[in-house]
């Protein structure tokens, strides 16, 4: 039995990050929502927009990656939420650049259910969550 409980000593913690991880996941899709100037869920559900959902899933994953870097890197709850922040601004900075540098047709493209353009936006996010999980190595 004490092996049982030795391996189920972390397991509050566990609670808590993964707490914590499920509360960023959704300010992530409410601020990155609020960004995007097309309604994603709108197009996903409603018009079966393929580009939207590539769009959002990639950013989604993203953020995932970032986060789960945070979670395995810091000193404690209050630094891994620091560093969910820090996580969620660069996403929303990766789209910006995405938009107005590399595709200022983004939003147009999504709306019109562009898979090409959708799948460079979901891999910069995808692209940037890794970057973001890497550098947040200390």
């Amino acid at each position: 039995m004490s092996q049982l409980t030795a391996s189920l000593a972390g397991l509050g913690s566990f609670a808590l990050y993964f707490g914590l991880s499920i509360v960023f996941l959704m300010l992530f899709k409410f601020v990155y929502l609020r960004i995007t100037p097309y309604d994603e869920w709108a197009l996903v559900k409603e018009e079966k927009n393929v580009a939207a959902a590539i769009t959002m899933s990639g950013a989604f994953i993203g953020y995932s990656l970032a986060i789960a870097s945070a979670a395995t890197n810091s000193v404690g709850i209050l630094d891994f939420a620091l560093w969910g922040v820090v996580a969620l601004i660069a996403q929303v900075i990766a789209f910006a650049i995405v938009r107005f540098g590399f595709m200022p047709k983004l939003v147009e493209r999504i709306i019109n259910n562009e898979i090409p353009a959708a799948v460079v936006m979901g891999s910069m996010s995808i692209a940037i969550g890794i970057l973001n999980a890497a550098c947040m190595t200390y």
